[in-house]
């Protein structure tokens, strides 16, 4: 906690990111300045910046630069909160978001463009969208009026109203629990959990939010519903760039749409694969610890999702601002950041050679006390038999 002697300058020297977090939406400016560069001067591999920076650039300046683990003091996490300077952050990473994806439609709409051209710009916000996902999380959580609709306007591009309402209420509840789609199970490859979690997140935003109204005396359908707030955001953003620059614009906003949400989900994937919480014998399950979040403290990814890395702090502290979450010596820990961790993903057999032993030496070798995909548990019991004496089941 804060004393009364510390200072805001003396806390902010704490923080050793202080002066990299607006490199956040500095990285975004640079992509979609590189893109729009790309179409002005016709160089059109320029217009997949946002590919080449996810899956290249940043993996690569993450096994460069390294980690930092370092922890503020408790004594000055209430003055690193109340700091404004780490808001500024996310406020402008909104601005950026909407002027390039109005800025691509517009060149969608009117730039004459070929194949190559399209797909580029498309993936590029696509990218941009994903990681504005991550900047609605952030915002999301926060306890103060402009934050939440700051939140919901900035999942109106990527038409991911419902994550707003999922996330908070029903993935920080279920959270390495079978019960919640957005909990990757082992032996469950990406591909099969993206379409499991997207509509099974979207199932369970609906019934969350049905319940809350209920509990208020109100129908689904009243104008309160933040499921409907969300996406009628993305209804009317939608529109207005359709009529602004012509029905070309739709598929590119479905695509990248579909681009950024499966980023989002693949980042899900990364964050609890194969944890599980124990259920107590009153059948609730025990609560969420660190154990229960894989983590990574690589520098570059970290400044680019507002300390997502550090999950397990944020779901012991989910209205804890981004500059304050902590490492945990005890959480288990990711070989690379989740930039490159993705990469690994999308490709089944290398993502289990890395990650399936991991989850095996977090359980001490009992993986019947992970998260199982049922479909592979025989499989991988006999893969991977527990220890014959002494094991948990």
């Amino acid at each position: 906690m804060s004393t009364p002697e510390m200072t805001l300058e003396e806390a902010r020297a704490y923080d050793k990111k202080r002066w990299l977090w607006p490199m956040g939406f500095g990285i975004i400016i640079l992509v979609g300045a590189a893109t729009l560069a790309g179409w002005w001067f016709d160089i059109t591999w320029l217009m997949f910046a946002g590919v080449i920076t996810v899956y290249g650039i940043v993996p690569a300046l993450d096994f460069l630069i390294g980690k930092d683990s370092t922890n503020p003091p408790e004594r000055v996490l209430d003055v690193l909160e109340d700091d404004p300077y780490y808001r500024v952050s996310t406020y402008v990473f909104v601005v950026v978001q909407f002027f390039f994806v109005i800025a691509a439609a517009a060149l969608v709409g009117y730039g004459d463009l070929n194949i190559w051209q399209w797909l580029g710009i498309t993936t590029t916000i696509g990218m941009l969208s994903g990681i504005a996902i991550n900047t609605a999380h952030e915002l999301g959580h926060k306890n103060t009026r402009l934050e939440s609709w700051l939140a919901k306007i900035v999942l109106a591009p990527v038409a991911y109203g419902h994550f707003y309402v999922e996330h908070n209420y029903g993935h920080h509840s279920n959270v390495a629990t079978p019960e919640d789609p957005a909990s990757a199970r082992m032996g469950e490859h990406f591909w099969r959990f993206l379409w499991r979690t997207m509509g099974g997140s979207a199932k369970s935003a609906v019934h969350v939010e049905t319940a809350r109204l209920k509990r208020k005396g109100r129908g689904f359908w009243h104008w309160r519903n933040e499921l409907l707030q969300s996406w009628g955001m993305t209804v009317v953003l939608w529109a207005l760039l359709i009529g602004f620059f012509g029905w070309l614009v739709l598929p590119f906003l479905i695509i990248q749409a579909f681009i950024g949400a499966s980023l989002l989900e693949a980042v899900n994937y990364c964050e609890h694969y194969g944890l599980l919480r124990k259920k107590r014998d009153n059948g609730r399950y025990e609560r969420c610890r660190p154990e229960h979040s894989w983590n990574n403290d690589h520098i570059v990814t970290n400044i680019f999702l507002f300390h997502l890395q550090r999950h397990s702090d944020h779901h012991a502290h989910p209205t804890r601002r981004y500059q304050s979450l902590r490492h945990f010596d005890e959480a288990p820990e990711l070989p690379t950041g989740y930039a490159g961790m993705i990469v690994l993903a999308y490709f089944p057999p290398l993502w289990r050679k890395v990650m399936d032993k991991r989850v095996v030496a977090h359980y001490d070798g009992d993986i019947r006390q992970a998260n199982l995909q049922p479909s592979q548990r025989d499989r991988l019991l006999a893969k991977y038999p527990p220890p014959s004496a002494g094991a948990t089941a």
